[in-house]
């Protein structure tokens, strides 16, 4: 029998939390909800903030009725801030469901050569991420410390 899950990726942008999320809902038989690509999808730029907050809004809604219904969910939002974890966290476990959360601690050399090559490639090529943005979120990110992560559930195996 399978347990349902809310599985959460947390990084900065460049980390891997799509391709983590990727894996991870396929390995999982699990939907996956990535914001960057809803956001996309209504040509919306990433810098637009309010439709990028309306859009996880409405990602995360969607994601608790899909875990009312016994799915496992991977959510690939980032989660910069301590409080949004602690929120997911509180609310899928009221729902009865385990959560896992996923950091992904990558240094910022590393970071900026993904994020580089990502603004060459289409769609991120019309709407680029500076060196200048990546350093002004290494400043407000706010990254899970083992207290932390302690909360939250092991990953449990695949398959």
């Amino acid at each position: 029998m399978r347990e349902t899950r809310l599985i959460l990726t947390c990084g900065l942008p460049g980390a891997g939390k799509t391709t983590l999320a990727t894996q991870l809902a396929s390995e999982r038989s699990a939907v996956r909800l990535t914001k960057d690509e809803w956001q996309w999808a209504r040509v919306s730029s990433p810098w637009d903030r309010p439709t990028g907050e309306r859009i996880e809004e409405q990602l995360w809604r969607l994601a608790q009725e899909i875990l009312r219904l016994g799915l496992s969910v991977v959510l690939d939002f980032g989660l910069w801030a301590r409080t949004e974890r602690d929120e997911m966290r509180t609310a899928a476990r009221a729902l009865g469901v385990g959560v896992e959360l996923h950091y992904l601690e990558v240094p910022s050399d590393e970071l900026w050569r993904r994020l580089e090559a990502r603004n060459s490639a289409s769609p991120w090529d019309r709407e680029p991420i500076s060196r200048n943005d990546l350093n002004q979120w290494l400043e407000v990110f706010q990254p899970p410390d083992a207290s932390e992560l302690a909360l939250f559930d092991p990953p449990r195996e695949s398959g």
